[in-house]
């Protein structure tokens, strides 16, 4: 009986295939890169640092927006249109997990279903697991693997949940926000604070009967952003509607993409973005790293303080400076206070 056991890859094997463009390599990368196993960490690790030179080429964008304004459907529609003009896009979808069970339902590339049949698009979902911001854990890594793979778009979906995906904003080029007329009070949808990181807010469903809506909508909020104060990149908040089902205005929010990529390549900020954006990511792994280790060290004795709390025996702050103070002498550090 034939061995059914996949070889596993080598380092040098993942990115000679990655840079060739093979799609199952590059998805093999992502695992690798959101596996959890500190072996597989190691060569994730050694699998970015070896192509790291061979990224940043893509135009990078995040989308967003709240729960039913059509990501899914406006991502596969620009997607299309991208890929019509000649472009090969990558599709980060992020599901969201559930916070009971962790388990994710991944319905992203079924949403893009025509999307991710393309031979110029790779559309790969991931769950949030328990990070917050929209993203996932991993997106970092898998947009720079996806650059590595030649992709000229990369496009971030996150998973719509409002005030709280900011983090997309600090990984991307251009930061685009999805929004609907009819929901309510317009300016309040989504608060003023992820409306001034929106380099384009873009009015979808502007179509059928729901035109007129989408026009008044779209005046209300080029209203709005005059308000905001200068962002520093120079660049002012673009205002425009579109209609994914029927494919309508994309090529305008192209030309505001490609606009903005002209300007900031011109004055230098999109350098100086991806940079403070690596520094970012930087400090962020560290808390990550150091949160680990934290929790591996004062593992034994958690449990029998959580029961403390939970009983009222002790506040939650001082139960969190008891194995603070407790994680220090385990490393020999001096006490806090």
């Amino acid at each position: 009986m034939p061995n059914k056991t996949q070889k596993r890859l080598t380092v040098r094997e993942l990115c000679q295939g990655i840079l060739q463009g093979d799609r199952v390599i590059l998805s093999k990368g992502i695992t690798l890169a959101e596996s959890k196993l500190p072996s597989d960490q190691a060569m994730a690790e050694e699998l970015i640092n070896t192509l790291l030179p061979k990224t940043g080429q893509s135009i990078r964008i995040g989308v967003t927006g709240i729960p039913g304004v059509g990501k899914s459907t406006f991502i596969e529609a620009f997607g299309e249109y991208l890929i019509a003009k000649g472009k090969k896009v990558a599709v980060l979808a992020v599901d969201p997990s559930s916070q009971l069970t962790r388990g994710s339902i991944m319905g992203d590339k079924t949403r893009m279903d025509e999307l991710s049949r393309n031979p110029g698009a790779f559309v790969r979902p991931s769950p949030t697991g328990t990070h917050l911001g929209g993203i996932a854990a991993k997106s970092r890594e898998a947009m720079l693997l996806c650059e590595a793979a030649g992709f000229d778009v990369i496009l971030i979906e996150t998973v719509g949940v409002g005030q709280s995906e900011t983090l997309v904003r600090g990984m991307v080029d251009f930061f685009l926000l999805l929004m609907i007329a009819g929901a309510g009070d317009e300016l309040q949808g989504i608060k003023k604070g992820i409306m001034e990181m929106a380099d384009a807010i873009v009015v979808n469903k502007a179509d059928g009967d729901n035109v007129p809506a989408a026009m008044r909508t779209v005046q209300e909020y080029k209203q709005a952003v005059h308000l905001f104060a200068p962002a520093p990149s120079g660049w002012a908040t673009e205002v425009t509607s579109c209609s994914s089902l029927h494919s309508n205005g994309l090529d305008k929010i192209w030309g505001m993409v490609e606009a903005y990529q002209v300007k900031m390549t011109t004055n230098g900020y999109l350098d100086h973005q991806r940079a403070e954006q690596n520094l970012g990511w930087m400090d962020q792994k560290i808390g990550s790293l150091l949160k680990e280790e934290f929790q591996r060290l004062v593992k034994d004795e958690t449990d029998k303080v959580r029961e403390s709390v939970l009983r009222r025996e002790v506040n939650p702050v001082s139960a969190a400076r008891t194995l603070f103070e407790l994680y220090l002498k385990k490393k020999g550090a001096p006490p806090s206070f």
